[in-house]
């Protein structure tokens, strides 16, 4: 039940912004073997004032900078994170075309106790049916 959030300079097409969802949704279903309709995504557009970047780590970026946010349960291994880098990555510079050096993804970790995905309930604590 990944949650992922986007930052991106604003003044992309919809298509482009379509593009950046379904294919990191197919890099989720790919890489986690995340279920079918499981689709918690958002993208913020930011004016340029309000996005900064580097050059950290010897890594040239551009205005086409897409900052990726997914938070996910504390049970993936290292190896599928890995994965799932390298399939963001892959499918993003196929369509809608962005840079590798413009694809900046940040994993969060988090224990399922630490989720309620509504009616607020804790369906993923201790003694709850086991999901995901």
């Amino acid at each position: 039940m990944p949650i992922t959030h986007i930052s991106m300079r604003s003044g992309k097409p919809a298509a482009y912004r379509q593009a950046i969802l379904d294919g990191i949704y197919q890099a989720l279903r790919d890489a986690l073997d995340v279920p079918e309709d499981d689709q918690f995504m958002t993208i913020t557009e930011h004016d340029a004032d309000n996005f900064r970047y580097g050059a950290a780590f010897g890594v040239e970026r551009s205005d086409d900078l897409v900052y990726i946010r997914i938070t996910i349960f504390d049970t993936r291994p290292v190896e599928q994170k890995k994965a799932l880098f390298r399939r963001i990555a892959d499918i993003l510079t196929a369509n809608p075309g962005i840079r590798p050096e413009d694809i900046f993804i940040n994993i969060y970790d988090t224990p399922k106790e630490n989720w309620s995905v509504g009616h607020g309930d804790m369906q993923f604590g201790p003694g709850q049916a086991s999901h995901g």
